[in-house]
C-alpha cells in the first residue's frame, strides 16, 4: 500500500462530519480524542478510512502551533495507517474518524509516533468490541 495521504483519504464531507459527531463513537487515546463511525461503502469513496485532523484554537492560540500539530499528526498517521487499513480490509468495513489533539503542549514526532501506535491498537480493539 502506498504511504501517502491523498485527498480521497481526507474527511471533507460536511454531511459525514455532522453524522460522525452525532452518531459516532468516542475513544480517548492521549493526546488524541478520537471520534469514529462505521460507514457504508457507498457513503465513502475508494479508501477504507477517511480522516479529519483537528488542532483546536482554544488550546493553541497561534496558527503556527496549530499547523505544527496538524503536520506532525498527518505524518504520524501517514506512516502508520497501514496497520489499521489491514485490519479494516480483513473486517470488510469502512470508517470515518476525527483525530482531535487535546494536549496543551506540542509533543515530538517520536512521542507522537508511539502514541499513534497505541491509538490504532485501541481503535481496532474498540471496533471489535462494538461489532
Amino acid at each position: 500500500m502506498a504511504t501517502t495521504f491523498g485527498k480521497e483519504e481526507r474527511l471533507c464531507s460536511r454531511r459525514l462530519i455532522d453524522q460522525l459527531y452525532t452518531d459516532g463513537h468516542r475513544l480517548m487515546a492521549f493526546p488524541y480524542s478520537v471520534q469514529w463511525m462505521v460507514v457504508d461503502g457507498d457513503m465513502v469513496a475508494q479508501p477504507t478510512c477517511q480522516v479529519m485532523i483537528v488542532a483546536p484554537k482554544r488550546k493553541f492560540h497561534h496558527a503556527v502551533d496549530r499547523n505544527r500539530v496538524r503536520r506532525l499528526t498527518r505524518e504520524c498517521w501517514r506512516v502508520r495507517k497501514d496497520q489499521l487499513y489491514e485490519f479494516l480490509d480483513g473486517q470488510g468495513m469502512s470508517i470515518v474518524l476525527s483525530l482531535v489533539y487535546i494536549h496543551n503542549e506540542i509533543m515530538t514526532f517520536d512521542q507522537l509516533g508511539h502514541k499513534m501506535d497505541k491509538l490504532i491498537a485501541a481503535l481496532e480493539k474498540d471496533i471489535q468490541e462494538r461489532q
